[in-house]
């Protein structure tokens, strides 16, 4: 599902990823572990279409990312990517079922089953109660799995989380990575970047990135 050919990216005098290899099937649950400033956030970007490797080539599902112009990329990442990051990013100044609302428009759902499809997916992230809400008045947790639900609103086959649980007492980070591997095990991929070896563990494979390449 996912190939990274001899991948590298470079910024002047520092490379925090160097000529990688790396293959990721259908349905798997991988890590990608290693210190602050080893290159994971980098990496996870490259293989998630939003940085363009100095060299080498990642393929998803058949395509080469890098070779499709801006828009085009953008429109693939829309279609078959979630994602999901330790600033949970959620709008402060909507509800929670608007936050969600705004993903599934940006889906292309009709506005007459944004409301219900949002409930129903507040409702899997155990939060059906709690969407007239705004972000501020949730917990960290609860946030989170908020924003887990605006990234599953595509119905995406993969997953890219960068540290989701970095902001997160290790009870709530553990209950968030649970979810996680539930998601995982309804068939879909996910990529995880973490510091953190026992969240990390909650995949299936783990591979450490040491001074930009992995080991």
């Amino acid at each position: 599902m996912i190939e990274l050919k001899r991948v590298t990216k470079s910024y002047e005098d520092v490379t925090p990823v160097k000529d990688v290899d790396l293959k990721i099937e259908q349905g798997e649950f991988v890590s990608i572990i290693g210190p602050s400033g080893s290159g994971k956030t980098t990496f996870l970007n490259i293989v998630a279409g939003l940085a363009t490797p100095t060299s080498g080539e990642v393929i998803t599902n058949g395509v080469s990312l890098y070779t499709l112009n801006q828009r085009s990329r953008v429109a693939f990442r829309r279609d078959n990517f979630g994602f999901v990051f330790q600033s949970f990013n959620l709008l402060s100044y909507l509800t929670v079922i608007e936050n969600i609302e705004v993903s599934l428009y940006l889906a292309g759902i009709k506005k007459r089953q944004q409301k219900q499809l949002a409930c129903e997916l507040l409702e899997r992230v155990g939060l059906r109660d709690k969407g007239d809400r705004f972000p501020a008045q949730l917990s960290t947790g609860e946030q989170q799995r908020v924003a887990i639900a605006r990234a599953v609103a595509n119905s995406p086959g993969i997953i890219f989380a960068d540290e989701p649980t970095g902001n997160l007492d290790t009870k709530t980070g553990k209950e968030v990575m649970c979810f996680m591997k539930e998601l995982n095990e309804s068939g879909v991929t996910m990529l995880l970047v973490t510091h953190d070896s026992e969240m990390a563990d909650f995949a299936k494979r783990n591979i450490k990135l040491v001074d930009g390449r992995l080991l």
